[in-house]
């Protein structure tokens, strides 16, 4: 019968003999063949000598370093050396790689010749201020006019309310609407076109006298695009709105975009006067009933029947057609 100890150490038969636990290596009553080898392996002089030679590496590692490092200091003192006898890069001016801007002379004499010039304090010609003024189109020649160039538009309300409008521009402005110009939508709300809202403001002021500046970024929600602008009129701030417009997909957000610039142009026209009476219940009930009805239409698409709004002298628009008396139902 095998001996316990022999099956215990079976196992550990290839591995080296210092992981080997001491508990195996104790004398017990009678002593294994392979126990007693293993033993003997284990306290050899072998053993000390690898460990050794591995603790000489170190040593052996330092005497190299210790026999390169004169040939490394050789070579940097060489670098030192041809790096002070190496002449000194010359100093460029940067001014001289720019090349000179072209004057009007040198495109068209002829109309250099033309230009009125003063005298300067160095001998050479400049233009004249009334000149330089002339070309910015601006009296006091800065370019810009009482001060437009400092104002963000985006938060100022410079000129609120600072002086009213002449009389001519306020009857522009407040002139009552002509009846062909209001149209009503199918759900029965009157409206005067976009376009419209611009010619007054064109006659009014003059094109490029007035403009909508943005007062932040468009807004794009799940179905709608809003977005706030200010309505400024010869460097004054008069108003303020946002417009909204819907959108169906995501192709259609520019104009959108577009449809929503606008919707605030017409809210912020309502400071100004124009087209006030659409805002009036009175004069909607009047007009509603001299100009519009109420008819039945059918859907060209869907054969679907409703009633819509629309003026007495116009036809309902795609995609409805007007039913006769007789077939409807």
């Amino acid at each position: 019968m095998k001996s316990r100890a022999l099956q215990a150490v079976r196992p550990l038969r290839l591995a080296s003999p210092s992981i080997i636990p001491i508990q195996y290596l104790r004398s017990p009553a009678r002593r294994s063949p392979i126990l007693k080898q293993l033993a003997r392996a284990a306290s050899s002089s072998s053993y000390t000598a690898k460990s050794r030679t591995a603790s000489s590496t170190p040593t052996s590692r330092a005497r190299a370093a210790q026999t390169s490092k004169p040939s490394t200091l050789s070579h940097t003192n060489t670098k030192t050396t041809a790096a002070s006898t190496a002449p000194a890069n010359p100093v460029l001016d940067p001014q001289a790689a720019i090349l000179q801007a072209a004057t009007v002379a040198d495109v068209d004499p002829q109309l250099a010749a033309q230009i009125p010039t003063t005298e300067t304090s160095n001998g050479t010609s400049a233009a004249s201020p009334a000149f330089a003024a002339a070309l910015s189109g601006n009296a006091n020649g800065s370019g810009w006019s009482d001060g437009a160039a400092a104002i963000d538009w985006s938060s100022s309300f410079h000129g609120l309310s600072t002086t009213p409008f002449s009389p001519e521009t306020a009857a522009v402005l407040m002139q009552p609407l002509d009846p062909l110009d209001i149209e009503i939508k199918p759900d029965g709300i009157i409206y005067l076109p976009e376009i419209k809202y611009r010619r007054i403001l064109n006659r009014a002021f003059g094109p490029g006298g007035w403009g909508l500046a943005p007062r932040g970024e468009l807004v794009v929600g799940e179905r709608v695009v809003t977005r706030e602008y200010a309505l400024v009129v010869h460097g004054r701030f008069i108003a303020q709105a946002r417009g909204e417009c819907q959108y169906f997909s995501e192709e259609t957000i520019p104009t959108a975009g577009e449809g929503c610039k606008s919707n605030a142009l017409l809210r912020c026209c309502k400071d100004l006067g124009i087209a006030s009476e659409l805002w009036d219940p009175r004069f909607i009930r009047e007009f509603k009933k001299a100009h519009c009805q109420e008819i039945w239409v059918e859907h060209v698409v869907n054969k679907k029947r409703r009633q819509i709004w629309t003026r007495k002298d116009g036809e309902p628009s795609y995609p409805y057609q007007a039913v006769k008396a007789g077939s409807r139902m």
